[in-house]
């Protein structure tokens, strides 16, 4: 017994969320519109993993609270795509160290072979022209402990420096704007990011360096009276020599076909938005 004791010491000596890694993502549907999670065939169908033994639900919970969810691939070491509401944003970027979910490894004596299931900090040293890139960003997160909870491990992928604070920031911050201007006060929107895995690249041979970032989201349009959606998606490389780049604005039908030839399947997220 001391052993194990001993041995999940030295796995969780540095920060961890306390997430719950669910069976159903009914757990926390309350980040999905409607309470359904996306379907991508064989990953996601009816808020439960396609494959439970590569694709992990979590449900991020932070300060005894649910934050966000997470749908994350255990052979990339990176997410499919995290879930949130936005409902207005704080200022500031939070000082915090990087979690990770110790749910998502195994107990007991295995616990020696550690860093299994998901990235670690270590994995993100010597980064150079990478970065670890939010997909829930803290600037998106209406309050200090949502924004400390978007600091973990299982909601960023490696990208590019340029890239991440270039036109992927930009993008972040007009979709807020939007949301901010066009969104109803009373209801929140519903915001879906995710990341499109590379079948070459990976960061120290082990975190997946994805192709392609995606990003949509669905709200009540206070002028309209109407649910109403935008998308946008761009490709994950550098963009030193474009510092001005901008990430063009699409449809929710046009991301989808997008997906599809990604993942060569029909992919769900917002059904209730895909017409506006």
């Amino acid at each position: 017994m001391r052993r194990s004791v001993v041995s999940a010491l030295l796995v969780f000596s540095f920060p961890f969320i306390i997430t719950e890694v669910v069976d159903s993502f009914s757990k926390c549907s309350q980040f999905f519109l409607e309470g359904k999670p996306p379907v991508i065939p064989g990953i996601l169908k009816d808020s439960v993993s396609q494959d439970n033994n590569r694709y992990k639900l979590i449900c991020q919970r932070y300060k005894n609270a649910y934050r966000f969810a997470t749908l994350y691939d255990t052979t990339n070491k990176i997410p499919v795509f995290s879930a949130y509401r936005y409902t207005g944003f704080k200022k500031g970027r939070p000082q915090i160290r990087w979690m990770i979910e110790p749910q998502l490894e195994t107990s007991g004596v295995q616990m020696r072979a550690r860093r299994v299931n998901q990235a670690y900090t270590e994995d993100y040293q010597k980064l150079y022209r990478l970065d670890r890139g939010h997909l829930f960003p803290n600037g998106h997160a209406a309050n200090k402990d949502i924004a400390e909870s978007t600091f973990t491990l299982t909601n960023v992928v490696p990208q590019y420096k340029s890239f991440n604070g270039g036109s992927w920031n930009r993008m972040e911050n007009d979709v807020r704007e939007l949301m901010d201007s066009d969104c109803a006060k009373n209801r929140p929107a519903y915001v879906l990011t995710g990341a499109v895995p590379n079948q070459e690249h990976y960061l120290n041979q082990k975190v997946n360096i994805p192709t392609h970032m995606w990003n949509a989201f669905c709200c009540y349009n206070k002028t309209k009276s109407t649910w109403v959606s935008r998308a946008h998606w761009a490709a994950n490389k550098d963009e030193s020599e474009d510092k001005k780049k901008k990430i063009p604005e699409k449809t929710l039908k046009e991301l989808l076909q997008f997906l599809e030839e990604k993942y060569n399947s029909v992919v769900t997220l917002f059904n209730k938005c895909l017409y506006n």
